[in-house]
């Protein structure tokens, strides 16, 4: 086991000694989930760091009239909200699986000891979290500067360069759920989409077909500093 999971967490814990990995290793469970389960509830105590090793993760946001909206979607290799471990506060956020997934468990108390005592781990770990706060400045930007249509647009942009299909974005969760992640309501997500049709968009379920591209780049004027993969030339496109 030890050695699959070093090798899929290569990236997330780069710098990291041996000695430290070993350690964390040695103070954690593997975790295979189904899809729907969760993971973790907002207002809970950290016990573990979850590790993203295979799979995705929803974070979600719940009110008091338990109105839900999905606030990002984190895909493996990645840890789960390691702020509120490092600071052993509760989570503001649940954690549910949208799909089978493979998780690492590492006792918390075990992973902050490694962070104060490896900096290599705590290199990974601000790195981590500094990737993690631009998605979410990016996030921020984007509800307040850009339209819901061209939210969507770019979304659709985005999503079809990470499944390495320009011309097919197959939408990976229900159309609810993603209305919710761009801060927008089901009818207004369907509104945006239909909108979009004279720019080559058409719908046929869960399959959205990217006509003419270029077309939809210049209806959806993706920014490079909110959708740096939406674009054609983002460095580093998948």
């Amino acid at each position: 086991m030890h050695e699959d999971v070093l090798r899929d967490l290569s990236s997330l814990f780069r710098g990291t000694s041996a000695a430290c990995l070993d350690g964390l290793l040695r103070r954690s469970v593997e975790h295979r989930v189904a899809p729907g389960t969760v993971l973790f509830d907002q207002g809970e105590i950290p016990n573990f760091q979850l590790v993203l090793v295979a799979g995705s993760v929803q974070l979600l946001g719940r009110s008091g009239a338990q109105r839900e909206v999905l606030i990002e979607s984190v895909r493996a290799p990645d840890l789960l909200v390691p702020a509120a471990v490092m600071a052993a506060s509760p989570y503001l956020l649940q954690a549910r699986a949208p799909e089978a997934s493979r998780l690492l468990l590492i006792e918390a108390e075990a992973f902050r000891e490694a962070v104060a005592a490896d900096a290599g781990l705590a290199q990974a770990v601000i790195a981590t979290l500094a990737r993690q706060v631009r998605r979410m400045v990016r996030q921020a930007k984007s509800l307040k500067l850009q339209s819901s249509t061209q939210r969507v647009g770019c979304y659709l942009l985005s999503l079809s360069e990470r499944q390495g299909t320009p011309g097919l974005a197959l939408l990976p969760y229900e159309k609810h759920v993603i209305a919710s992640e761009l801060g927008m309501t089901r009818e207004s997500f369907s509104r945006a989409l239909a909108s979009l049709e004279p720019a080559g968009v058409r719908v046929d379920g869960q399959a959205i077909a990217i006509l003419d591209r270029d077309r939809l780049i210049a209806a959806a004027q993706p920014d490079p500093l909110i959708d740096p993969d939406a674009r054609d030339d983002a460095p580093g496109r998948p």
